[in-house]
């Protein structure tokens, strides 16, 4: 028997360590997209059309299709971040919050291959 209150046994005892970096994690990745997002909407809004041969001729600009990988990936990041969080507190069940947290982060990879397939392909050609 401890003569030590619930909060005294505890103190000292620290953290897990991952809070601050996935804190940390979606106030960049949010920050980024929300000037990459910018520049996206600013980018379409000036194109002077939107038929297919415009489009591949805006991603065949190198810094276009730099910036819109940039966007692709930074989007897949923050997206599968805010994801885990709603996993990790909204799914109870051990084994389905595993299996979500697998196939979220297999989803969000396959997600960003294509859409860095995709733009590569478009920027680079046939």
């Amino acid at each position: 028997m401890s003569l030590r209150s619930p909060l005294g046994r505890v103190l000292g005892l620290g953290t897990a360590k991952d809070g601050t970096g996935h804190w940390w994690g979606q106030r960049v990745s949010g920050i980024a997209l929300a000037i990459l997002g910018l520049w996206f909407a600013w980018s379409i809004a000036t194109m002077s059309g939107f038929s297919h041969v415009e489009a591949v001729t805006f991603i065949g600009k190198p810094i276009n299709a730099l910036l819109l990988l940039l966007l692709s990936v930074t989007m897949a990041y923050h997206s599968y971040l805010g994801i885990q969080v709603v996993v990790e507190d909204y799914v109870h069940s051990h084994g389905l919050k595993t299996a979500s947290l697998i196939l979220s982060r297999f989803a969000h990879i396959l997600l960003a291959v294509a859409a860095i397939f995709a733009i590569l392909r478009l920027g680079i050609g046939s």
